[in-house]
């Protein structure tokens, strides 16, 4: 079998693209790491590395980072899937967020790239909870978000994204599919606090805030300008109650139910993630 990568995962670092990684190389499926760590390096903001970690590569999954919703992000997604094309890719899928209409543009950018194609547009990770930005207001017992109480999110499992990821990269039967994927059930912020506090057995608390206090809190904490600003506008504008509904997107990829997140909290716990 040749050992020369032939697929590209964009952010293998990431909660997704280090899953994707992961189950390419258990299926013995040669896969390059796109990263600024990689071999060779990729960073989305250096044109220069592009060409370099596409040499030789036939599938590309494509997740932007920071995010699809930042301005500019579509016309740089088009310019990549066009250079990965040019350089042999016949296959791209891309990660994509649920109601975001910056992100369809890049979805629409994909689509017209001139290779099969696969979109997965998903819903809030479960493991943002465990994995991410969150975990140290956890850790510290109060979760403060810019996030009504009321509204209902059906929070995916990662996993389920790069198992459907990996199939679409190496499989049959997915190219052209727009996959819209939640987890099994509608839960607010509170909801999933609870849960983990319950896992836990600690007192965690979810305390809604308005996005100027969570900004000004952002700023004392010494993150960036632009991160705050971003973040804001994925709690404003994205968690406003637009995704409060289910779809069957991960049971037309795998054939199966996706992962629930007390699935997700109870192997987290039982790790150790939020023990402080």
């Amino acid at each position: 079998m040749t050992t020369t990568p032939h697929t590209l995962v964009l952010t293998g670092t990431g909660k997704v693209g280090s899953r994707v990684l992961a189950r390419l190389a258990a299926a013995e499926v040669p896969a390059r790491s796109g990263s600024r760590s990689g071999r060779p390096p990729f960073d989305w903001e250096n044109r220069d590395t592009w060409r370099p970690a596409l040499d030789g590569i036939t599938s590309v999954y494509i997740a932007y980072y920071p995010d699809l919703a930042v301005p500019g992000a579509a016309e740089v997604v088009e310019e990549f899937a066009g250079l990965a094309v040019a350089n042999g890719a016949r296959r791209l899928v891309l990660l994509s967020g649920r109601g975001e209409t910056e992100a369809e543009r890049s979805e629409l950018a994909i689509r017209k790239a001139g290779a099969e194609w696969t979109i997965l547009r998903s819903s809030w990770f479960s493991q943002n909870f465990s994995e991410s930005f969150m975990l140290d207001s956890l850790l510290a017992g109060d979760l403060a978000l810019p996030v009504d109480g009321r509204v209902l999110e059906p929070f995916v499992d990662a996993d389920d994204l790069a198992e459907i990821a990996v199939a679409a990269l190496t499989g049959d039967g997915h190219a052209g599919e727009l996959y819209e994927l939640t987890g099994p059930r509608l839960l607010s912020f509170g909801d999933a606090v609870a849960e983990i506090s319950e896992a836990t057995g600690r007192e965690i608390r979810y305390t809604p805030v308005t996005s100027e206090e969570y900004s000004t809190a952002l700023a004392g904490q010494g993150v960036p300008s632009d991160a705050i600003g971003l973040l804001t506008y994925l709690f404003d504008e994205v968690l406003d109650g637009r995704n409060a509904s289910l779809t069957d997107g991960v049971e037309r990829a795998l054939g199966r139910a996706p992962r629930d997140f007390t699935d997700h909290v109870r192997a987290a716990a039982a790790a150790g993630v939020w023990r402080v």
